[in-house]
């Protein structure tokens, strides 16, 4: 028995990605380390920490007994500290440390992926005592990472993989969560269409049209007068999808056409994930 061929996109995009954060941060000196990423809060450190974290529960390690302090501004739901705290706990390691124990976790992984014969639709253990199918931890694993591995690059001042395995993973998954942005949170008017249209390194023209019941379906045909059209770089639309930016901050490479109402209230409620 081996991986599923449903799973082996999501396992090749999480190595790609992996490696290459293992490539990234092996030569850090120890105050690069605590340099600012753009995901809230997070240094290089944390970012790492989170994905050694991370990969340590989905081999089914116990999770850290440990407090967190109070004064973690970043932190505001339960989500958030049940995340924080595979990085809090390692917020004293030293590089060295980081480094040894993120190989040591990538050799244990590749090894679960190597002997991984689950069936896709098999329920594994989520956050917070939830219960998710192996598909579906192993599809946000994939992505998880590639954005984190994009946090880390804009820290480090090396752009690069927007367009790997990884990147056309979460391309799927945030254009998942478009109808809902559109339709509910934006609550665009029912009966009407609105066009993304996304160039740079991943490129793709996609509609969410809104029914008259208000529930918003993604096509990849496009539409003849939509209420409005957003155009942007893929770069953009993943910073502003995961919360990374805001749109006052990329408001200059972002251009819209319609009614400038909704395309502001679409930008408004664009973060999916944080």
């Amino acid at each position: 028995m081996s991986l599923h061929p449903t799973l082996q996109p999501y396992a090749d995009a999480w190595t790609h990605s992996v490696e290459a954060i293992s490539e990234l941060v092996q030569p850090l000196v120890e105050g690069e380390w605590n340099q600012r990423t753009p995901c809230p809060g997070w240094s290089v450190r944390d970012v790492v920490s989170h994905v050694i974290g991370m990969d340590c529960e989905a081999l089914g390690d116990p999770r850290p007994i440990h407090s967190l302090p109070r004064d973690l501004f970043h932190v505001t739901n339960e989500h958030q500290r049940y995340t924080e705290m595979q990085v809090d706990v390692r917020r004293h390691h030293t590089a060295p440390e980081m480094t040894s124990e993120l190989e040591y976790t990538i050799i244990r992984r590749n090894r679960q992926l190597r002997n991984e014969s689950r069936d896709p639709g098999t329920k594994v253990r989520g956050p917070l005592g939830t219960e998710l199918t192996l598909e579906g931890a192993m599809c946000y694993r994939a992505f998880d990472i590639w954005v984190h591995e994009q946090d880390l690059r804009v820290a480090l001042g090396r752009p690069g993989n927007l367009d790997s395995p990884g990147a056309l993973i979460a391309r799927d998954y945030l254009l998942d969560a478009l109808p809902d942005v559109v339709a509910q949170k934006a609550d665009a008017p029912r009966s009407s269409a609105i066009v993304f249209d996304v160039h740079g390194p991943v490129e793709f023209l996609r509609t969410i049209r809104v029914d008259i019941q208000g529930r918003g379906t993604l096509e990849t045909a496009p539409a003849l007068g939509p209420a409005a059209t957003l155009t942007l770089d893929w770069e953009t639309y993943v910073r502003l999808s995961c919360g990374r930016v805001t749109p006052e901050a990329v408001a200059d490479r972002v251009k819209t056409e319609g009614d400038p109402d909704l395309a502001t209230a679409i930008l408004r409620n664009f973060t999916v994930t944080q």
